[in-house]
């Protein structure tokens, strides 16, 4: 059932694709926001629906739900709203599919459609909202969905053509709502993947592999049942890292706090938030530069964040606020190991990633714990910013361990990434594991990339959490030798060199070195003959013989 409701949802995105096409927005920039906004608005209304019978028991047998909805009286209808979960959007009669169906050879219908979105944004602005860092509200739903469109012929044909896929009766979300995180974060994924390259630069930095989102989450909570806590991702992306530490920890057990420099990520990080149970963390969601302007700053000042995991951008060009950031006192804590400075050439080169790591140990609570996506030059450098933040990791014993991933885990970069957690609670000891030989390379288009298998994924997690070494593989260094090292965090470099001596008798050795002289001898005399041979032709070559 699962199996062929995953093929039925994939087939809708599909389909809103190829309408899309048909309009002249195949490719575009905007297609995106037609996709993920139909599909969400389809999502909301069957969940609204599905969410009111539940509230109200006399709809559940009704023959025309809407009908039904428009009878009740504006008390009635309004004592329902109010008893519906934070999960689900208040809805009103005329903002249902069915509803908009039944409208759509009205002239002017795609502003009809716009409108209608616009007015369930507006109704629901306090659950829903995103919010920029400078207190702006960013709406549910674009106000102009469909006027990306440059042929306004097209856009009516364009807004019946969603509207149809949307009210097709055998598609009904009700059957997903029950489903768990691995079905949405499947459905998830498909509909984002051709969304990835965005104005010709990298946009899929903003995703990260399920592999290794789930290796993080396990690792980060092992087996512990935590209640109540708060989840900070500073780069967010669209929200991979986030929704697997929730799945694991329970959408009932924590709150999601995010922020990220980019509107696209904000909106799918939102969309991803709806379906998997946690639209209560919405409000949290920022929109803004974690940099400059930090959101969330209270509860940092005030606790500090539980559980924080991220995967920023390793490079970019943060020149026109490098100095801004350095010079500003109020920043003298929070980036103790300092600012990179600006190269004179390829500024696109600054590693701002080192600014985001100290952050992420700044905004941690008292007993928080981090999972950070670093490029694995960060774990031996020795000298710089990327040092001294790892000898406060280990001085402080706030390093749990490190583990370093396959080249290519990430199909956009060949940078080899690792990950470093983060315990303000650790020990003595830190765990190194080297996954690097583990994964499958498959082609994704262009570009290369390695696959875990989940028996790979158990592999890793498994080693990090045995105190026990495991020969080139995983290895557990005390505070000390670590700091003889140089602080280095390579797993290879503290595996024992093992020298295995052969136990064989005194007469097996004897024929040993008999047989290794008798090949001697037989390759001597060989390359005697062939030296000969060549004096021979130099010979013939002198006389023109």
């Amino acid at each position: 059932m699962e199996l062929n409701y995953t093929t039925k949802i994939k087939e809708l995105i599909d389909n809103l694709k190829a309408r899309c096409n048909s309009a002249g927005l195949g490719g575009d920039g905007n297609e995106y926001k037609v996709i993920t906004q139909s599909f969400l608005y389809k999502f909301l209304n069957d969940k609204f629906l599905h969410d009111v019978v539940n509230v109200e028991p006399k709809l559940e047998n009704v023959s025309n739900i809407t009908e039904a909805l428009e009878s009740m009286s504006e008390d009635g209808y309004n004592l329902m709203l109010a008893r519906l979960g934070g999960n689900s959007a208040k809805l009103k009669p005329e903002h249902l599919i069915t509803t908009l169906f039944n409208r759509q050879n009205e002239s002017e219908f795609h502003k009809l459609f716009n409108d209608t979105l616009h007015d369930i944004a507006v109704m629901n602005t306090g659950t829903f909202s995103v919010h920029t860092d400078e207190g702006t509200d960013v709406l549910l739903f674009d106000n102009e969905l469909f006027s990306s469109v440059s042929d306004s012929s097209k856009r009516n044909s364009l807004a019946r053509a969603v509207i149809n896929l949307l009210a097709n009766e055998k598609l009904d979300f009700s059957m997903a709502f029950d489903q768990g995180f691995d079905f949405f974060s499947t459905i998830f994924e498909y509909m984002i993947k051709d969304y990835n390259a965005n104005g010709g630069g990298v946009y899929a930095e903003y995703y990260t592999p399920r592999s290794v989102a789930r290796i993080m989450a396990d690792i980060l909570v092992g087996d512990e049942k935590p209640e109540n806590v708060k989840i900070l991702d500073p780069s967010a992306g669209s929200g991979t890292l986030l929704m697997s530490i929730a799945h694991k920890i329970g959408s009932e057990n924590c709150s999601i706090y995010s922020q990220d420099i980019s509107q696209k990520s904000s909106n799918l990080l939102r969309l991803n938030l709806i379906l998997n149970n946690l639209a209560h963390s919405i409000s949290h969601v920022v929109e803004g530069n974690t940099i400059t302007h930090p959101a969330h700053q209270n509860i940092v000042k005030d606790e500090g964040f539980d559980y924080i995991v991220s995967n920023p951008p390793f490079k970019l060009d943060f020149s026109e606020y490098r100095d801004e950031v350095a010079n500003n006192e109020a920043n003298a804590e929070r980036f103790f190991a300092g600012v990179p400075t600006i190269p004179n050439k390829k500024k696109e080169s600054m590693a701002i990633y080192l600014l985001f790591i100290q952050h992420i140990m700044h905004s941690l609570g008292e007993h928080g714990k981090a999972a950070v996506v670093v490029p694995t030059g960060f774990i031996t450098a020795q000298s710089g910013i990327e040092k001294a933040i790892r000898e406060r990791l280990v001085e402080r014993h706030w390093l749990k361990g490190v583990v370093s991933m396959p080249s290519n885990i990430f199909a956009t970069t060949g940078t080899n990434v690792s990950v470093v957690f983060i315990d303000k609670d650790g020990g003595d000891k830190i765990t190194l594991v080297d996954a690097s030989k583990l994964g499958e390379k498959i082609k994704e288009g262009k570009n290369q990339r390695t696959i875990l298998s989940p028996d790979e994924e158990r592999q890793i997690i498994e080693a990090f959490a045995s105190d026990e070494d495991i020969e080139d593989f995983s290895v557990h260094p005390s505070i000390g030798e670590v700091k003889e090292k140089g602080f280095s965090l390579s797993a290879g470099q503290y595996f024992k060199i093992r020298i295995t001596i052969p136990n064989i008798t005194e007469d097996e050795f004897k024929s040993q070195i008999s047989n290794y002289q008798t090949s001697l001898n037989g390759l001597f005399n060989e390359s005697e003959l062939l030296n000969k041979k060549i004096q021979e032709s130099l010979k013939d070559l002198k006389y023109g013989l």
